[in-house]
């Protein structure tokens, strides 16, 4: 079934979120747009089994892998020649329902989305694990204002409508902010939007804040900040980027090899970026996104370091945590975390880097 991308919402779409509706709302969709691709199988529901392949995968291995920001980074960083198997495509999706419909229909092997997505996955019954963690001590969602808005703090949401995408990152960075404000998800309208739509909703007034990143928020603030649109920075941290796959993916040993291969280069991928950060915001920010070099040098000051941890335990406290909140919002089931993490990649993405780019227990 082919997807039809628009900027218009319609009153079926922008829906304020009930307790249970929004994941009801989110499992029909996902469920129902893997139900139009074809050759859509259930994902194995068995763990990975056995040791971790050590070895290089078997020739004619393929894998597609939606991390654009690799792809982007392995050529100039010389880690191209160190691709031990073919990605049958680089898929151009981050956001998380899309990463999820991509695992349900076979599309997609391996990839990279915050913490979030995988609670989610877990909610609607498709079996994933985490392979690789980046953590992010700074926060890197900032909330922009609808034009000639009077938000002026994170206090002033209550009784406003806020964008919220419950199946990823922005989802639960708002839960955090109205939590550190002091006030209940009842005390604000929660629209249930994808991400890629909080634009247009603010733009048109449908939202009164929404949380961007970047180079999201700088483009939106250059065309609306005249109007009055402003960004409200708060200290919700989102503290995780993953790599995760399909559990069926890691139960395939030359699979499972592949993605075994390609963790240290994700790392190395990043930790290049940081390092020649001028070559990083031309290839990346300037002529992949569209912003100028001056604002892509701003944002890349505003990043932590990349920092892969040596032990997951924070990690997984911390996506527990996640996962608690957004039980107590009746957003999904209250789960157990500890099961999305596939530990036999422990630590592999830190033994990759340097020591300065190690977080240790």
């Amino acid at each position: 079934m082919p997807r039809h991308r628009t900027n218009d919402i319609s009153a079926t779409t922008a829906r304020t979120v009930g307790r249970r509706s929004f994941l009801a709302l989110a499992t029909g969709s996902v469920l129902g747009l893997a139900a139009c691709s074809p050759g859509v199988a259930t994902v194995a529901s068995s763990e990975p089994t056995g040791k971790l392949p050590s070895g290089a995968p078997p020739p004619g291995t393929k894998l597609a892998v939606a991390v654009r920001t690799t792809r982007l980074q392995l050529e100039p960083a010389g880690l191209k020649k160190d691709l031990a198997f073919t990605v049958s495509a680089w898929p151009n999706l981050t956001a998380g329902p899309d990463i999820i419909q991509g695992f349900r229909a076979q599309s997609i092997d391996l990839a990279s989305n915050a913490g979030i997505p995988p609670i989610q996955a877990k909610a609607i019954g498709v079996k994933t694990k985490i392979v690789a963690i980046q953590v992010r001590p700074r926060p890197i969602y900032t909330f922009a204002t609808a034009p000639g808005s009077s938000i002026a703090s994170a206090a002033d949401f209550r009784g406003r409508k806020i964008g919220f995408s419950q199946g990823q990152a922005q989802g639960v960075v708002v839960l955090r902010a109205l939590k550190e404000a002091g006030l209940k998800n009842s005390d604000v309208e929660l629209v249930a939007l994808p991400s890629t739509q909080f634009l247009t909703a603010l733009q048109s007034g449908q939202v009164d804040v929404a949380p961007l990143g970047e180079p999201t928020l700088t483009k939106y603030l250059d065309q609306y900040g005249k109007d009055g649109a402003i960004g409200l920075k708060t200290d919700v941290v989102d503290l995780l980027t993953v790599l995760w796959a399909p559990v069926e993916v890691l139960n395939d040993p030359a699979r499972a090899a592949a993605v075994r291969s390609f963790v240290p280069l994700w790392a190395k991928g990043l930790v290049w970026a940081w390092e020649n950060s001028d070559e990083w915001i031309d290839t990346y920010y300037v002529k992949d996104q569209g912003v100028s070099e001056a604002d892509g040098r701003r944002i890349v000051s505003s990043h932590h370091q990349p920092q892969f941890p040596v032990s997951w335990d924070k990690a997984i406290a911390w996506e527990q945590e996640t996962a608690d909140l957004m039980a107590e919002g009746g957003f999904v089931p209250k789960q157990d975390v500890s099961d999305l993490f596939d530990r036999r990649f422990e630590g592999l993405a830190a033994e990759s880097v340097p020591a300065a780019y190690r977080e240790t227990p």
